[in-house]
């Protein structure tokens, strides 16, 4: 039996409290061995800020780590804010999770190892311009937006490799093609995030329990109301396409009707 009225709306929160954390958990555990070394170097930095060999090993186990685990728990985690958008969200998150986990691994991989080379390519490049450079500290600045874009990008490929069957540099491609394309959405979703984080930062628990999940679920609404408005167009264009070959092939024939009747009117003469 339905409950309405307050206790309704209490445990209808209370229920989709229970479903983000739970998704944020198993996303946390997959990754862990990455987020372990994300604190230890966040830790390094906090109590020892000269060790810079220590620091540069840390990205480097980060950056292997990454592709093989961080990354196929984000498409798993996105599986599952899928169905919550698309509006499921009774789903079997456990099951749900790691059938997607499964599914996307390869791809989420492969993506994985294209994401951290660019960011690694394009975060150095910003920090030798903006600290040894300082006479292009402009170009810095564009490699800094660049990121935050690749960052963006990085959400739509997720959200295109658990929502289309592509192949995985058409994956790629299209993420990056869609995050330029529709630049409101952009500054939405990094405005998000960028919310999100800061009240992370304030209320620690939210790094465990909500906040990376919640993100998933911004940044994949944000994918799928793009996704809703461009096949409306879409169907949009082909409706005018298909009125405009239907009154084509009226004139046409028309066209023969008349040239009939001026072939029976010259025969009658």
């Amino acid at each position: 039996m339905e409950m309405k009225g307050a206790m309704g709306g209490l445990y209808k929160v209370t229920e989709w409290i229970t479903r983000i954390a739970f998704t944020n958990i198993l996303w946390a555990l997959c990754s862990s061995p990455f987020l372990f070394m994300l604190l230890t170097k966040f830790l390094m930095a906090m109590q020892t800020p000269n060790a810079h060999n220590e620091q540069i090993l840390a990205n480097w186990i980060m950056g292997i780590l990454a592709p093989f685990l961080l990354f196929p728990a984000t498409a798993a985690m996105f599986t599952v804010v899928r169905k919550w958008v698309m509006g499921d969200p009774d789903i079997p998150i456990f099951k749900t999770f790691f059938k997607g986990y499964k599914e996307n691994y390869k791809q989420a991989m492969i993506g994985g190892f294209v994401y951290t080379l660019l960011f690694v390519i394009m975060y150095i490049d910003y920090t030798v311009y903006m600290t040894q450079l300082k006479d292009f500290q402009l170009v810095g600045i564009v490699m800094l937006v660049l990121l935050l874009v690749l960052f963006v990008s990085m959400f739509n490929f997720f959200s295109m490799t658990v929502h289309y069957e592509m192949k995985t540099r058409q994956l790629l491609k299209n993420a990056i093609l869609l995050t330029l394309i529709r630049p409101f959405r952009v500054f939405s979703t990094l405005a998000g995030c960028a919310v999100l984080v800061f009240i992370g930062t304030k209320m620690p628990v939210l790094f465990v329990f909500f906040l990376f999940s919640l993100m998933a679920l911004l940044a994949f609404f944000n994918f799928y109301a793009t996704y809703l408005k461009m096949q409306e167009q879409a169907e949009r264009l082909k409706q005018i396409e298909e009125e405009e070959s239907a009154e084509q092939a009226l004139l046409e024939s028309m066209d023969n009707v008349k040239s009939d009747e001026k072939e029976s009117k010259s025969r009658k003469s």
